[in-house]
């Protein structure tokens, strides 16, 4: 019965990591063709001045935080596996 229940929590698992993948190369196809579509309305009506950078460079930050925390670079610390070490932590103190 337990192996039964640990294959399913592997599934699940697997199955939400998944489901993040997916999540970041969605948005990365979305990231690339909006930006051209950005550039090109900045350069044909306000060729003066190229706000689209602000766009290219805030929205790609945003797109790197979620490559590290979609492919488990974590810069602070936090994140999937600091959660399940908290949680077991607080159940054996609790015991």
């Amino acid at each position: 019965m337990e192996k039964d229940f640990t294959r399913e929590q592997r599934f699940l698992k697997a199955q939400k990591k998944v489901e993040e993948i997916k999540a970041f190369y969605t948005h990365l196809t979305v990231y690339c063709l909006v930006v051209p579509f950005i550039i090109f309305i900045n350069l044909k009506f306000v060729p003066q001045f190229h706000w689209f950078w602000f766009t290219v460079c805030g929205w790609g930050f945003g797109l790197f935080f979620h490559w590290l925390n979609t492919f488990g670079f974590n810069l602070l610390g936090f994140g999937k596996n600091w959660e399940e070490r908290k949680i077991k932590e607080f159940m054996n103190n609790n015991n």
